[in-house]
């Protein structure tokens, strides 16, 4: 089991207390690829946020890789984070003056891996999504698709235990959107596990799971797409 929780709450506090998630239980096998789906405001980013290690819960417990996420200060978080975890977000997150390769790479530049090793590595990665002829071309001159493998190379460098992707095919035309939800399928198939956020029910159609969350809570119906 790589993802395990057990009775999660999360409230924000204010005038009126937002209970955002409410007694959440969910287990996510390793290799498993499923979605998590909700309308907007149904608690699934925040879900997401916690998964990620980006927000923390009241009570509860979460257990990642066998390890207990529980009042962790932000080294640890980030440690855990760089370790574990790759993120692949919406809004691609490139750095607009960095061509490909140095966006793929830069997580481990972080590690303090060495500009020809990380250099190298990243282009594997590049040649990984078929983009090893966009190596040296900026965010700006690829298209959207080209942007999310980029994004989703940067994610795997690290060789993470798990990809969690926030709506990642929502700035995507539908025919992109398949081919990005192909790499996701080809890396499930290689063994990652992949937990993706998305309103897009075809998106939930290509997944081997969708756990649907409504007002907070999962819904019974969890169900194999």
């Amino acid at each position: 089991m790589i993802i395990e929780l057990k009775d999660i709450n999360k409230t924000y506090p204010g005038a009126v207390p937002l209970h955002v998630l409410k007694d959440i239980n969910l287990q996510i096998e390793r290799g498993e690829l499923c979605s998590i789906m909700g309308a907007s405001g149904s608690g699934k980013s925040t879900l997401l946020n916690i998964l990620g290690i980006l927000d923390t819960y009241d009570t509860g417990e979460y257990v990642l890789d066998g390890t207990l996420i529980r009042d962790l200060n932000e080294n640890r978080a980030a440690e855990l984070r760089n370790r574990l975890i790759g993120f692949v977000f919406q809004s691609f997150n490139l750095i607009g003056y960095k061509n490909a390769l140095e966006n793929v790479a830069l997580p481990l530049f972080y590690r303090g891996i060495g500009r020809r090793k990380r250099n190298a590595m990243a282009m594997e990665q590049l040649e990984r999504m078929g983009l090893a002829d966009r190596a040296h071309h900026l965010p700006g001159e690829l298209s959207g698709g080209q942007k999310q493998r980029v994004a989703i190379a940067r994610a795997l460098i690290t060789q993470p235990s798990i990809i969690l992707a926030d709506e990642p095919t929502g700035a995507l035309d539908s025919q992109t959107s398949k081919e990005v939800m192909r790499v996701f399928r080809d890396l499930n198939a290689d063994g990652m596990t992949i937990v993706i956020v998305t309103h897009d029910p075809k998106v939930g159609e290509q997944t081997n799971r969708v756990i649907r969350i409504s007002d907070g809570r999962i819904e019974g119906g969890e169900e194999d797409a």
